[in-house]
């Protein structure tokens, strides 16, 4: 069973949990001004009812919701943009041009998804997608603005994660709600250091050079705090944009220097062991086994993207 869990920022910010896997994993954010409402991120499929829990809840009319933004079409941020377009009949969808397509025929993603997990997991954590009429789809461009009846979203073209990823500025909060771009943070490692993020290379086009140059993008805004879907608000981002610069020039190097043989299980070693050894700096005091649980999903995510990138680049 789902439970509706959400926490309330300033500036009219609202963190819903989307109970991907487990609690304080994914959430999406929805955005208040005066009266009219945008949504950040919708989870899977299976978090569309929450979000609807919640309008109802505090009295939302389902024509309030004016613009429903995913960071990127992974199902974890764009699942149940489908089940959410279909209630919310003002809302018009906002994507990455490169993902639209798969936002208003979703089949192709939806097969390349079950292939990937499984038919049995694939319906657990994701149950369908719902292809979105094409006339409510929005295709951002970088630079463009959304009036949200006064409060003005820039919408910003930042891949290296995915070709496919965007990230929503507001000048209200001084915010930037980051997607995966910014890294996976872990409400659980939190110490007198910060939040420990990790950049997480998820198959299947993660670019390095790129990712860097995003990254430099958004710190170009002055941001005083990010939002993450991985997970929750993150003060002063500077400090923690240098880690991210550093752990995507590890990744490479570590990759760049092992042989073909049994490659994969070598990055999924050598990964972890990079992570664990940083997450003991940062004063951690969990239990290896605790922190195994909670990054290890993630860190088969690095493995598998670091090892479709150097595919690529042993074909160029």
């Amino acid at each position: 069973m789902l439970i509706l869990d959400y926490k309330e920022f300033d500036y009219g910010i609202t963190c819903i949990d989307s109970c991907y896997q487990r609690a304080g994993l994914a959430c999406c954010y929805l955005l208040k001004a005066d009266g009219q409402f945008a949504l950040i991120d919708t989870g899977t499929a299976r978090t569309a009812p929450m979000i609807m829990k919640l309008l109802e809840k505090r009295s939302i009319a389902k024509e309030q919701v004016k613009y429903i933004i995913p960071t990127h079409v992974h199902l974890d941020h764009a699942g149940g943009a489908g089940q959410l377009m279909a209630q919310l009949p003002e809302a018009e969808l906002v994507i990455h041009p490169y993902g639209a397509r798969h936002m208003i025929d979703p089949a192709k993603l939806q097969a390349g998804a079950a292939a990937v997990y499984g038919e049995a997991a694939f319906n657990q954590h994701f149950d369908t997608l719902l292809a979105i009429p094409a006339a409510r789809v929005i295709e951002m461009e970088d630079g463009m603005q959304l009036n949200l009846n006064g409060r003005v979203l820039s919408l910003v073209d930042t891949p290296g994660h995915a070709r496919h990823h965007l990230t929503v500025w507001d000048e209200q909060s001084r915010g930037l709600f980051t997607g995966d771009v910014f890294g996976n943070g872990y409400p659980e490692m939190h110490t007198d250091k910060g939040r420990y993020l990790m950049p997480v290379t998820s198959p299947v086009q993660f670019d390095p050079p790129v990712w860097h140059q995003s990254i430099d993008k958004l710190l170009s805004f002055n941001p005083e705090r990010v939002f993450l879907t991985h997970y929750g608000l993150l003060e002063n981002p500077q400090q923690q944009a240098k880690q991210l610069h550093r752990d995507l020039d590890a990744y490479v190097n570590i990759a760049l220097a092992l042989g073909s043989e049994n490659r994969y299980e070598k990055l999924l070693e050598q990964i972890s062991r990079y992570h664990m050894e940083n997450i003991q700096r940062h004063g951690c005091n969990m239990t290896a086994q605790e922190i195994k649980r909670l990054i290890f999903s993630d860190i088969e995510l690095c493995a598998q993207g670091l090892e479709i990138w150097l595919q690529r680049q042993e074909q160029d």
